[in-house]
């Protein structure tokens, strides 16, 4: 008589795959040498990062160097990482860092793109420029924000963190975070009245 299934899964001589669904069992992996749970963790949370970082005042012709740098960056500090917060919000908070530190840099400085840009066909111009005034709106506005109220906005609204995750990634607490979050809110709903 066969044995039943689940005490197959039993059996001490049976070797288990490891679970790289986790973040945290990726990060392992790669600890121990395997490239591909990196670039899983690349392409899980590449896109999430260069949102960030465009929300965040980045300059989009710099944006992709912003990403690498931030991800090059948290590889080469991944033991820093504890796991108090979760691994997207601990690379979104290297990424706020490097593009403050790049702030600090250029204070001063304006540069002024002076690229053309070609219409495509059947584009309807008129809601374009609409669309990406106020896209540049937002995006300004979010720029005067306090860093702490922007970075919550952030997580928040655009990447769908609890407050409590938010908080751990930012060294705050979960109810400052809320307060953080309303202000920023009440602030951005000014400015489209």
């Amino acid at each position: 008589m066969p044995s039943p299934f689940w005490m197959s899964a039993l059996a001490p001589t049976q070797s288990v795959a490891p679970d790289l669904t986790t973040d945290q069992s990726l990060i392992a992996a790669y600890r121990e040498g395997d490239e591909r749970a990196a670039a899983e963790l690349v392409a899980r949370h590449g896109a999430a990062v260069r949102r960030f970082l465009y929300s965040s005042g980045a300059d989009t012709d710099e944006l992709d160097d912003l990403v690498q740098e931030t991800l090059f960056r948290a590889f080469r500090r991944l033991d820093s990482w504890r796991g108090e917060s979760s691994f997207r919000s601990w690379l979104l908070t290297i990424g706020g860092n490097l593009l403050k530190d790049q702030a600090r840099s250029r204070k001063g400085r304006h540069h002024v793109a002076l690229d053309s840009q070609e219409i495509a066909a059947g584009a309807d111009p008129h809601h374009d420029f609409a669309r990406g005034e106020i896209e540049e709106r937002l995006r300004q506005e979010l720029s005067q924000l306090p860093r702490l109220q922007r970075d919550v906005f952030l997580l928040r609204a655009q990447h769908g963190r609890e407050y409590a995750d938010i908080a751990s990634a930012l060294g705050t607490t979960a109810g400052a975070a809320r307060v953080h979050y309303h202000h920023a809110v009440k602030r951005l709903k000014e400015l489209f009245r």
